[in-house]
């Protein structure tokens, strides 16, 4: 019985380190490095009608080149209240509009301003990690009422050992995540 509730609990702990390491996967496809990419107007929403609507949903959107979105609505009434949407959302872009479409221009990153997105994404990865360690010792925590109620002590020792091991795989992840993104902010 003892060994079934240490196994949920081991799984119960992986499962929240998996969903930390899923939100920073997120939180840094969010994080502008350089490259035009979509992946920035996620959060963007349009009063469609009455509803708020992802901007993908209403528009075409396209990279034609490295530093540029075009942003193609399939209704040209739409336009404004898409200007108006990414204006709204402080992406630090300005949508310019030629009557069919609209561009969004990602001017080049100086020396600076990558070393600051270089900060923020270490913020984001430390972050992530202290919910690890959390998970951690919630974890911890849950083996330690479960050897109270009578689980053997060395199967305690041993789910601490495998939720350690697991906590150094997540953190290690995370290192790898950052490492990844770094290269990218800093590569010109």
């Amino acid at each position: 019985m003892h060994e079934e509730e240490l196994s949920m609990v081991i799984d119960m702990a992986t499962e929240q380190m998996q969903k930390a390491i899923k939100h920073l996967e997120l939180e840094l496809s969010h994080v502008r490095a350089g490259r035009a990419s979509i992946v920035i107007l996620d959060g963007v929403r349009i009063d469609y009608y009455g509803a708020l609507t992802p901007l993908n949903q209403v528009a075409n959107l396209s990279t034609p080149d490295a530093r540029t979105i075009a942003i193609q609505p399939w209704d040209k009434k739409m336009l404004s209240e898409i200007e108006k949407a990414i204006l709204a959302a402080n992406l630090g872009l300005t949508p310019m509009n030629n009557g069919d479409i609209i561009r969004l221009n990602f001017p080049p990153l100086t020396e600076e301003r990558r070393r600051d997105l270089v900060k923020q994404v270490k913020h984001m990865g430390e972050t992530t990690k202290i919910s690890i360690r959390n998970f951690r010792k919630d974890g911890n925590e849950e083996i330690k009422k479960l050897q109270k109620d009578g689980l053997a002590e060395d199967m305690a020792k041993d789910g601490e050992d495998r939720i350690q091991k697991l906590t150094d795989k997540f953190i290690a992840e995370v290192d790898k995540h950052l490492g990844v993104k770094e290269a990218e902010i800093m590569t010109v």
